[in-house]
């Protein structure tokens, strides 16, 4: 003879919302999946900023300014430069790409753009950055860098 807890019968009128009593007598429940939103890594606020420094600094300069932000591999240098020579206008194209995972900050230049940006001022925005970076302000340390990026070009030239 088999011993155990005897089952007590279930009203189904008192179960919530999502629940039955199956033929076994099982009370079995479905509840509502909800995903989880993808953590970003920048608020709406910081990528107005974002945006709006991109835009300045293109605008004021005549260079073409962009930010990478995402892993670049085992070969950041290559992977950046890649990304670079893949945009509009590689000759006159500033690209900042930062992996925060691998703590590596790439900043590439075109022909025109390393003319009007010295390597010097590339260090120091990236120093700026870094700096920014270890407090956990990825955005402003984006921003920062941008206008110093901005700075050190200087305005486009007169045509």
């Amino acid at each position: 003879m088999a011993t155990g807890k005897a089952i007590e019968a279930v009203d189904p009128s008192t179960l919530p919302l999502g629940a039955v009593v199956t033929n076994s007598g099982r009370v079995s429940v479905a509840k509502m999946y909800e995903p989880h939103a993808p953590e970003l890594p920048f608020t709406p606020a910081q990528l107005a900023q974002l945006d709006e420094a991109l835009t300045l600094s293109s605008r004021s300069t005549g260079l073409d300014f962009s930010v990478y932000l995402g892993e670049l591999g085992s070969n950041a240098h290559q992977r950046a430069q890649e990304l670079h020579g893949s945009t509009e206008r590689p000759s006159h194209h500033v690209l900042v790409a930062v992996s925060p995972g691998e703590r590596v900050v790439e900043i590439v230049t075109g022909e025109e753009s390393h003319r009007r940006l010295a390597d010097r001022g590339a260090k120091l925005a990236v120093m700026s950055m870094v700096a920014s970076f270890k407090e956990g302000d990825l955005a402003g340390g984006l921003v920062s860098g941008l206008r110093m990026l901005t700075d050190q070009a200087g305005n486009a030239p007169r045509s």
